[in-house]
């Protein structure tokens, strides 16, 4: 049991590693956030690979560091969380590749964008309007969605995954 958690934790630590470093890099200003397309592939992954609640997890850690780091914005929060746990979920319930990146997109392009707004509204005293977030989370969503789709088939088709 302790072999199988062990290769859970590393798999987690190196989405992490990936998702802090390539931060400064990928992320794009965009208002007061900071879209950062690799997150959603992140949370594909994380999703199928080690299913909605760790994948959450991964998130978190992931939004919590860029935050730390200034490499993100309270943003990131509501714009990973959903993707992932939605990513995950539907893999669990599907078993297809194609689902987790739909929940990826619906979780973070949709549910996430909508809950940033209260956060700019209230926290943040932005009276930006709902639908700002949605177009630029869609887009970095659906794009990252779509690079962790190919990414899980280039792994299958490797044999890395089963």
């Amino acid at each position: 049991m302790a072999q199988r958690a062990g290769w859970r934790v590393a798999v987690a630590g190196l989405l992490v590693a990936i998702g802090v470093a390539a931060a400064p890099v990928v992320s794009l200003p965009i208002g007061p956030s900071r879209v950062f397309p690799l997150q959603a592939t992140i949370d594909v992954l994380a999703g199928v690979i080690l299913g909605p609640w760790p994948a959450v997890g991964v998130a978190v850690v992931i939004s919590t560091l860029r935050v730390g780091l200034g490499t993100g914005t309270v943003f990131a929060f509501p714009g990973s969380v959903f993707g992932a746990l939605l990513a995950g979920y539907l893999y669990q319930a599907t078993r297809r590749d194609i689902m987790a990146s739909v929940g990826e997109f619906i979780g973070t392009g949709a549910i996430g964008a909508l809950v940033s707004f209260p956060i700019a509204r209230y926290l943040l005293g932005r009276s930006t309007a709902a639908f700002f977030f949605v177009v630029p989370f869609a887009l970095a969503s659906g794009t990252g969605a779509v690079l962790g789709y190919l990414v899980l088939k280039a792994l299958r088709g490797g044999r890395v995954l089963r």
